[in-house]
């Protein structure tokens, strides 16, 4: 007798297979694996065709593939390519649901989160796009409520997260991400955008562009450590503005780039950079606000 009319008992199977016993009994109480037919002892006995239905069982259960699927296939319901497509679809997310955790878990880490932080950086780290993008949504159409002209444009741009945060996060886009859902969630800092937002359409002046480009003096004066209301500050000073302004156009212009200055909102645009892997710009607040005391020391 050859393979194609031997026929096989469950515990024949199992040897030739390396399957259990208890998993092929399992299958075949399942109707996955039907009997070629019984012994007359009542014994369950199998072909060479359900072998090889055994061992494409087998096969799809090593990839992961759940019953119902694995039985529509072995059925000819579905092809094995429809199947495993939608199951590379499933591993994928799965996979990037992996990925994210162990990002998250790092960045616990690095945060030495205490119990209450692990649960608040699980939480925000797991949002869909969608849920990301509402925050940031919600965020701006509170700060810009009835705000229009060019503030309005600056308002879409501070929408501009990316679809989703990348198959593999750096440790930098995880922190960047919670920093940022983080820092819109602060009433202070969203009292402050507005301010700012509404300062654009009303009276105040936005500052003439003539000191901003040249703020590297003012970085220089910063990293020398120069006091912005020394003689040395007041050097650098003169060659950033018109020496010749009042002290009441000193003071004037000093409010002026404040009210359009905030070392958070700086770090806003930082962290939307990060998400959407630009290149760092060097942060200007800090220069801007020596450029400030100087004006006021000056004014």
């Amino acid at each position: 007798m050859d393979d194609r009319t031997e026929l096989f008992t469950i515990g024949q199977l199992a040897r030739r297979t390396g399957l259990s016993v208890r998993t092929i009994r399992f299958w075949s109480d399942l109707d996955l694996l039907p009997p070629t037919r019984r012994s007359p002892g009542g014994y369950r006995l199998y072909d060479a065709a359900a072998v090889a239905r055994l061992e494409l069982l087998r096969t799809l259960r090593e990839l992961g593939i759940g019953l119902d699927d694995a039985r529509r296939i072995v059925d000819r319901q579905s092809t094995v390519r429809d199947v495993a497509q939608a199951h590379a679809r499933a591993l994928d997310a799965e996979i990037r649901t992996l990925r994210l955790r162990r990002a998250v878990l790092r960045s616990v880490t690095r945060r030495g989160s205490t119990t209450e932080e692990l649960r608040l950086v699980n939480d925000l780290a797991r949002l869909s796009a969608r849920e990301r993008q509402q925050i940031i949504d919600d965020f701006v159409a509170e700060v810009f409520a009835g705000v229009n002209g060019p503030a309005a444009g600056l308002a879409q741009a501070m929408r501009a997260l990316p679809a989703d945060l990348p198959d593999e996060p750096s440790d930098e886009e995880v922190d960047a991400w919670l920093e940022l859902a983080e820092l819109v969630a602060d009433p202070d800092f969203r009292r402050r955008v507005r301010q700012m937002a509404v300062a654009g359409t009303g009276d105040a002046t936005p500052p003439p562009p003539e000191p901003m480009t040249r703020l590297e003096l003012a970085r220089a004066a910063l990293a020398a450590g120069t006091d912005p209301a020394s003689p040395e500050g007041r050097a650098v000073l003169d060659q950033m503005v018109d020496p010749t302004l009042s002290p009441e156009q000193r003071r004037a212009l000093a409010d002026s780039i404040a009210a359009f200055t905030d070392r958070r909102v700086e770090r806003y645009w930082q962290l939307i950079g990060v998400l959407n892997r630009r290149p760092p710009f060097e942060p200007a607040v800090p220069a801007v606000e020596w450029l400030v005391a100087a004006l006021r020391a000056a004014g």
